[in-house]
């Protein structure tokens, strides 16, 4: 079949190498120059597969009033007279419970287990090299209560058989031997040993070649403007070509015809669904990082250090720390706020004192979240439509997975996990 993959970050371009490995002719679409140059460019840094979990959770609409009044808040809210995200907020609050919780969270750690043997099959079929590093999460905790509170993260990991380890202060300077420079600001903290680290921008660069070498078509630098859909089926996109200089999306447009759509654009999927009553509850929540040179490899992590107070990861990527983290909603913005720099300068100079802030680049992106948790991966109402979005801050973790299953789906076999529920239609 002729399968048109739209966007090429870290979904779009897993995607498009599996639909290629299935047999099938892939042209993925995309407004940038290149590859993974919007959210997918310099998120944290993590492969999560142990540390994941929906946003949703009891006891977050507390926190979050709590939050919105700290300085170094993990999570900001710019309200505006918006329609979806209120209905967006109204639907994360309405998932807030324990019941919800243990259903979103069993669902995410599954297809994390299964991306993260897609993820090892794939890295051993293609050589790609990333920066890598698999030496786990470990979700560090500042405070006794926080360190009761993972107890029902640790019931969430054990009932699915994802391996985990309970650790006092001094199993944790074991773990990162650099906090042993902050050993009393710590009392313990969760390891997950299965996850990884690695430089997303890299990797999705070095698949997208892979999948050009299988046939892949990349339209780099084409504006989507519309599904072109008749009588209840896709038929393909319209889209606009941009000229060097030339920003008019109307001088070129073209009509790309294909037998399968799969709409891997993130926070924008939304928007290309909804003249379609394609009602898809994904909407932008902004994060941040920093990317610090190291200087003293003695005061680095050696892996993911998760500051649970700030929801701030800090990871080693080769030569560098990638700082991430916090939860702007304020819609389709994508400006720098000095005060966030300053929150993620914060966290990483007081766990691990010594680094250079004042070289590090700063970034932000805009993280497609569904009030679940749970990315929608699955079959539309339109015939031929698949989508392949919403997963938040976990794309990274689970784009080998979720590539597999919308390969699966699309060619019309059995996947090898349930996809029934990830699909939107459990929205109603």
């Amino acid at each position: 079949m002729k399968v048109i993959v739209l966007g090429a970050g870290i979904v779009g371009v897993t995607s498009a190498y599996q639909l290629a490995k299935s047999g099938h002719e892939v042209t993925v679409v995309d407004r940038q120059k290149g590859p993974a140059l919007e959210t997918s460019f310099a998120n944290a840094g993590e492969v999560s597969f142990g540390y994941c979990s929906p946003w949703a959770a009891p006891g977050i609409p507390a926190k979050a009033m709590k939050w919105l009044f700290m300085k170094h808040a993990p999570l900001i809210l710019r309200p505006k007279l918006d329609m979806a995200m209120l209905a967006w907020m109204a639907r994360m609050l309405s998932n807030c419970t324990s019941e919800r919780y243990a259903i979103n969270k069993s669902r995410m750690l599954q297809l994390a287990d299964y991306s993260r043997i897609a993820l090892a099959e794939l890295r051993t079929e293609t050589g790609i090299a990333y920066d890598e590093r698999m030496q786990g999460t470990l979700q560090l905790f500042r405070t006794q209560q926080q360190l009761d509170a993972s107890a029902k993260d640790v019931k969430a990991l054990a009932a699915d058989g994802i391996p985990y380890e309970v650790l006092d202060r001094d199993g944790c300077i074991r773990v990162e031997p650099a906090l042993k420079h902050v050993r009393d600001k710590i009392v313990g903290g969760l390891l997950t040993p299965k996850d990884e680290t690695g430089d997303c921008f890299k990797f999705t660069n070095a698949l997208a070649a892979k999948a050009e070498a299988l046939g892949v078509r990349f339209a780099y630098g084409t504006t989507i403007r519309a599904l072109d859909v008749e009588a209840g089926r896709v038929r393909g996109v319209i889209t606009a070509r941009h000229r060097d200089g030339d920003r008019d999306p109307d001088r070129e447009r073209e009509q790309m015809s294909a037998d399968a759509v799969v709409v891997a654009l993130g926070s924008y999927s939304p928007l290309l669904l909804k003249p379609f009553g394609i009602r898809l509850p994904v909407y932008p929540v902004k994060g941040y990082s920093l990317t610090i040179p190291i200087t003293d490899a003695s005061r680095a992590p050696e892996s993911t250090v998760m500051d649970e107070t700030y929801k701030i990861a800090i990871t080693r990527l080769g030569d560098r720390i990638r700082v991430g983290g916090m939860a702007e909603i304020s819609g389709y913005t994508n400006d720098l706020g000095l005060a966030r720099r300053s929150t993620l300068e914060h966290s990483v100079t007081d766990l691990f004192p010594g680094g250079d802030v004042s070289k590090a680049s700063f970034w932000s992106g805009l993280r497609p979240m569904t009030p679940d948790g749970t990315p929608v991966i699955g079959p539309t109402k339109i015939k031929g439509l698949f989508l392949n979005t919403g997963h938040g801050t976990l794309g990274w973790t689970m784009s080998t997975g979720s590539a597999r299953l919308i390969g699966d789906l699309v060619s019309g076999a059995k996947p090898e996990i349930d996809a029934r529920d990830l699909a939107v239609s459990r929205y109603g």
